[in-house]
C-alpha cells in the first residue's frame, strides 16, 4: 500500500464525512485524517513530524482556495514533496497547468454517488 496516512482538506463536513467513510471502506488500515480550514491545515503541515503521504485538497473553499493553498505549501521545503490530488471543478486549463507543473499528481471531480467515490479512491490509493 502506497498510502498509509492521508489528509483531506476541505471546509464542508458532510463531503468530509463521506470522504473519510469511503477511504474506510476502501482500506480500513489507512489513517485518514480530516482538516476543515486550509489555513489551519497549512500551519497543522508545518509543525507536523509525520506528514502525511498524500493530501486530498478541494478546490472551493473560503478563507483560501486550492491554487492559493498549494502554492503556500509548495513554496516551503518541507511540504511541496507531499502529494496532492486537487477535488473539485476547476477549469481544465488551471487543472491541466497544475499538473503539468508537478503541484498535484491528479484530479478528481467530486463523484455523485458514494459507489463512485470508492471506485475512484480505490484506483487512487490501492
Amino acid at each position: 500500500m502506497l498510502y498509509k496516512n492521508i489528509l483531506l482538506v476541505d471546509d464542508d463536513p458532510d463531503d468530509a464525512e463521506i470522504f473519510m467513510e469511503a477511504v474506510g471502506f476502501v482500506n480500513e488500515k489507512i489513517i485518514m485524517r480530516h482538516i476543515d480550514n486550509p489555513v489551519k491545515a497549512l500551519q497543522e503541515l508545518e509543525t507536523l513530524e509525520n506528514l502525511p503521504d498524500l493530501i486530498f485538497l478541494d478546490y472551493n473553499m473560503p478563507l483560501m482556495n486550492g491554487k492559493d493553498f498549494l502554492q503556500q505549501m509548495k513554496s516551503k521545503e518541507k511540504l511541496r514533496s507531499i502529494p496532492v490530488i486537487l477535488i473539485s471543478t476547476p477549469s481544465e486549463e488551471f487543472v491541466f497547468d497544475l499538473l503539468e507543473k508537478r503541484e498535484i499528481i491528479r484530479y478528481m471531480s467530486k463523484p455523485s454517488s458514494y459507489n463512485e467515490l470508492v471506485r475512484m479512491l480505490k484506483e487512487l490509493i490501492l
